[in-house]
């Protein structure tokens, strides 16, 4: 059973997932408009599903414990972006966010000797630690290329082999 404590905490994080899935949504949205950028742009719709999974996880998680999931309200993500570098170092910026908010998950759990919720969460804490090491690989590959345009060209190519999980077949 969970405390309240550790409920409203998860559901924070019902609510993170939920948002990041929105926010690489929008990213997806607007890339897809951009010209020359098909990979990138299905990377982005993929990450929004992937975070859309780890928000269901928890619901299930949650409501399996005796708690109550509750289905998040949204804000409005950025929309657009100035570059593909910005989108991705938002990215980035994401992802650090996200892993202290598990961060923080774990510290509640192990007060409380919640030993299931610690457990659940050491899939989040290895899935974050991918997600982070691969927004860094993709933004140290945007900053080497810098501005210029076949880079960007190889760049959309080389992301068709990243999973969204972070791991990669060339990368």
């Amino acid at each position: 059973m969970l405390t309240k404590q550790m409920q409203e905490a998860l559901n924070r994080q019902v609510q993170i997932e939920a948002q990041s899935s929105q926010v690489y949504l929008a990213m997806a949205s607007w890339a897809e408009i951009q010209p020359g950028i098909d990979n990138v742009t299905a990377f982005f719709y993929r990450h929004s599903d992937e975070e859309r999974m780890h928000m269901l996880k928890l619901i299930h998680f949650i409501n399996e414990r005796g708690g109550f999931a509750v289905v998040p309200s949204l804000e409005q993500p950025t929309l657009t972006y100035p570059s593909i570098k910005h989108a991705f170092k938002e990215l980035l910026n994401h992802e650090v966010m996200v892993s202290e908010s598990i961060n923080n998950l774990v510290d509640i759990a192990l007060q409380e000797k919640d030993y299931a919720t610690h457990n659940f969460l050491q899939w989040y804490v290895a899935e974050q630690i991918e997600e982070e090491s691969l927004a860094r690989t993709l933004n140290d590959k945007l900053e080497m290329i810098g501005d210029e345009k076949s880079g960007l060209y190889l760049f959309d190519q080389d992301i068709l082999n990243v999973s969204v999980e972070g791991e990669s077949t060339n990368m």
